[in-house]
């Protein structure tokens, strides 16, 4: 395991069950919706997002699943054939393998292999820094032979803002990652190996504009460390798991809900990737996003385990939503 690395059913409000005050005079998203006229529904169902666990190298303070070296929920090997299964009998244009740290589960290569020929797009997240050390050359190879889309957390080009998120060290041995995976072929044109970032806030407010944050970093990689990269998405915080206990701790909670409300966009709830993604847990259970798994609400009126399922959901079908839900709809939203 890579070392370990530490830093600090009904609508529902993110932390039930938590003991925590909620933020007060928010307005819930149910009722925000409706008062634009307003519906989240779903659309076609093409992307299948698969959450392997919350097993993790790092403690990031942004993370809402709260995973970490000490959680013990991993995909087993069985429920990855079930997943497998799934996508099989049913047509997904990208699979999106997500966790805590895919890398650390020990029958990812199973999964991966399994996956590959089934979709055109395999998307593998990664905090880079589990992607570290010569035991990781394999999987790197695996990926590269199945041309699996790298898409790497990364939250700031300035070391000590991203080690104050992540923990100390954690920007230099994401930067040695990212060379490794340059001089494979990731993010390098014409290779058609795709490597992307993915960048969160660092702290209680909303992310700069997508384009400008991309260009930024693009400027900032290349010159300090010689690193290239494909494309850049910028995504706020979501109030729950360890970011919301952040929050409460450090006074911001209400602040920051607040902020996230205000900046509702309207506009953004077509384009939410909600709406074309089913999210299976590590345990097999289907979802309607990685947020509302993190809450525990699932897909349909009851829990349904990905080797029961009998199709994807229909067209129209109501998503569940929850006071959450605005992080997702700040800015140009979360798609």
């Amino acid at each position: 395991m890579a070392e370990e690395i530490v830093a600090e059913i009904p609508e529902i409000s993110p932390g039930i069950g938590t003991g925590v005050r909620e933020a007060t005079g928010v307005e819930p998203f149910s009722q925000a919706l409706d008062r634009h006229g307003l519906s989240l529904v779903r659309g076609e169902t093409a992307t299948l997002q698969v959450n392997t666990g919350y097993l993790c190298n790092l403690r990031c303070r942004h993370c809402h699943l709260e995973a970490g070296p000490g959680r013990k929920e991993i995909m087993s090997r069985e429920t990855m054939g079930a997943v497998v299964s799934f996508a099989r009998r049913f047509p997904f244009r990208v699979v999106d393998i997500t966790g805590g740290a895919p890398e650390l589960i020990p029958d990812l290569p199973f999964l991966i292999e399994g996956l590959a020929p089934l979709v055109p797009r395999l998307m593998l997240r990664t905090n880079l820094s589990a992607l570290n050390g010569a035991a990781k050359e394999s999987l790197l190879a695996l990926c590269i032979a199945h041309r699996v889309v790298l898409v790497a957390s990364f939250p700031s080009t300035n070391p000590s803002q991203a080690d104050a998120q992540r923990g100390a060290g954690v920007t230099e041995t994401g930067i040695a990652v990212l060379k490794t995976l340059n001089a494979a072929g990731y993010g390098v044109e014409g290779t058609g190996l795709e490597l992307d970032l993915v960048s969160n806030p660092v702290g209680a407010f909303l992310p700069v504009s997508q384009e400008s944050a991309e260009r930024k970093f693009r400027q900032d990689l290349l010159r300090k460390w010689g690193v290239s990269f494909n494309c850049l998405y910028t995504f706020a915080n979501v109030p729950l798991g360890r970011f919301r206990t952040w929050l409460v701790r450090t006074g911001n909670h209400e602040r920051y809900v607040k902020t996230l409300v205000e900046a509702f966009n309207p506009s953004a709830i077509e384009g939410l990737m909600c709406r074309t993604l089913l999210s299976v847990s590590w345990d097999g259970f289907l979802y309607d996003c990685d947020f509302n798994l993190a809450v525990g609400r699932p897909h349909g009126v009851r829990k349904v385990h990905v080797s029961d399922a009998h199709g994807l959901p229909p067209h129209g079908a109501p998503i569940a939503v929850g006071d959450y839900c605005y992080a997702c709809t700040a800015g140009s939203g979360f798609t």
